[in-house]
């Protein structure tokens, strides 16, 4: 039998994050051969998590890096079961690993889809720490967006990184965002998204599809309420229209309540900002993300 010395079983244990016992085990199980008690090591890991696998990963963080010349900025969202592992250190350096790795290679939308060997290469950085903590988790999204000539990209991560926000801010010139007003402003634009999570930037971006079946919900609630029943067809056409109004405007970031004076919407805020800044101010794009959703 292979003598086992402490540092070996040291060793072990830092690479793996495996117990004194299981490393000792293991490298007894493969006559001292190090590459193989690691190997073995991390199968009974991987066995572990394929044994929670069907355990709910709500939890996790939004992690969120802005390249350094601001023309791209990446959202990577992990997941695992619980608060206390989304709070670890080494899945908290990972995130931030992922979303360098992302920036630094230059990928793509296309390139990190579910189903692509990158992804599956960056989403098995996630399963080995799986395996050294032993607990289900994952790399479920990552996102993109870029900005062109004028263009700033400003993020927001709420609480211990539940949401995370990307927007895209536009000016006239690009000299606008060198000044400390204009980028609080934009700021104030990833909060409002955080806060209020627009499922568009304006009504014309809404599937008619989607349109078409809101409308039909909103139809059936009416048919349904016995105090519209009496009304005249006109009239019940005429309350439908508002309330779907009403929901698209809700669901419409440029149409809703802006975060820090509801008097006001976010188109009207852009324009009273425009012309603070002696120039036109627009949002051209946003990401929003939340951790388990």
């Amino acid at each position: 039998m292979a003598e086992i010395s402490p540092s070996d079983v040291k060793t072990l244990r830092e690479k793996t994050g495996a117990g004194i016992m299981e490393c000792k085990n293991a490298l007894l199980e493969c006559g001292g051969d190090f590459a193989k008690a690691e190997k073995l090591l991390k199968e009974k890991g991987l066995a572990a998590v394929e044994k929670r696998s069907d355990r709910a990963t709500k939890q996790g963080k939004v992690f969120i890096k802005i390249k350094n010349d601001g023309s791209c900025a990446v959202l990577v969202e992990m997941v695992a079961e619980t608060d206390f592992v989304a709070r670890n250190p080494e899945f908290i350096v990972l995130g931030g690993k992922i979303a360098d790795i992302v920036l630094d290679k230059g990928y793509t939308e296309s390139d990190l889809a579910p189903d692509t060997k990158i992804y599956a290469e960056l989403n098995d950085m996630v399963m080995d720490l799986a395996t050294k903590i032993r607990e289900n988790m994952g790399l479920k999204r990552v996102k993109l967006i870029k900005a062109g000539q004028g263009e700033y990209l400003c993020s927001y991560i709420h609480g211990d990184g539940a949401i995370g926000v990307v927007v895209n801010c536009k000016a006239e010139t690009a000299d606008l965002w060198q000044k400390e007003e204009a980028k609080a402003f934009a700021f104030s634009m990833a909060l409002h998204i955080a806060a209020f999570d627009p499922m568009v930037l304006d009504r014309s971006k809404i599937d008619p599809d989607f349109l078409k079946e809101q409308e039909g919900i909103f139809r059936k609630q009416m048919e349904q309420d016995e105090e519209l029943q009496s009304k005249p067809a006109q009239v019940l056409e005429n309350i439908l229209k508002g309330k779907v109004n009403k929901y698209l405007a809700s669901i419409s970031l440029l149409e809703q309540a802006y975060v820090k004076d509801e008097k006001f919407t976010v188109k009207q805020i852009l324009e009273e900002m425009s012309k603070q800044f002696g120039g036109s101010v627009s949002i051209s794009d946003y990401v929003y993300l939340k951790v388990g959703v």
